[in-house]
């Protein structure tokens, strides 16, 4: 996959402002494989804001390592607001990070339904200081797996640097 250069820009900012702020983050990936993680350890430095990535790419995965239930995944669907959040939360709870970001989704080409289509991205935040969980749902459409992974990582990147500003 080739990598759009603001994407490179947008994580050196996120690296940035978290470092301003003394934070470290954390990732957990499902549809993106870890792109996002990629994307911020790939800037010199990025060792004292990036604490760890999650590539939690199967049920057992989210379960296993971030302690995603299995009975949340059954009753929502792995692609699911709920999931997206409690992959986020469970990324803080299983890494020494301030914050994190979740992505769960379908980038295709297959996969789709009428309820879940190609394109569908459940994106979320969380913060270990106040409990804050943001989240996102986008319908990037059917743009080619790439495209959707490389507006995920986007979205994913953008969500970071308001959870480190706030």
């Amino acid at each position: 996959m080739k990598v759009d250069e603001n994407l490179g820009a947008l994580a050196e900012s996120v690296l940035d402002t978290c470092r301003i702020r003394g934070m470290k983050l954390a990732t957990a990936e499902s549809c993106t494989g870890g792109l996002i993680a990629a994307l911020l350890t790939s800037i010199a430095g990025s060792s004292d804001v990036f604490d760890r990535g999650f590539v939690t790419y199967s049920n057992e995965a989210k379960t296993e390592m971030i302690g995603v239930t299995a009975d949340l995944i059954e009753r929502n669907g792995a692609v699911s607001s709920q999931v997206a959040r409690a992959m986020a939360e469970g990324a803080v709870r299983y890494s020494q990070a301030d914050l994190a970001v979740s992505v769960t989704g379908i980038a295709g080409p297959g996969g789709g339904s009428t309820q879940k289509p190609v394109g569908l991205v459940h994106i979320a935040g969380a913060r270990r200081s106040d409990a804050l969980v943001r989240q996102e749902e986008h319908r990037f459409g059917d743009l080619g797996r790439d495209a959707v992974r490389g507006e995920t990582a986007r979205m994913a990147l953008r969500l970071l640097l308001t959870l480190c500003e706030k």
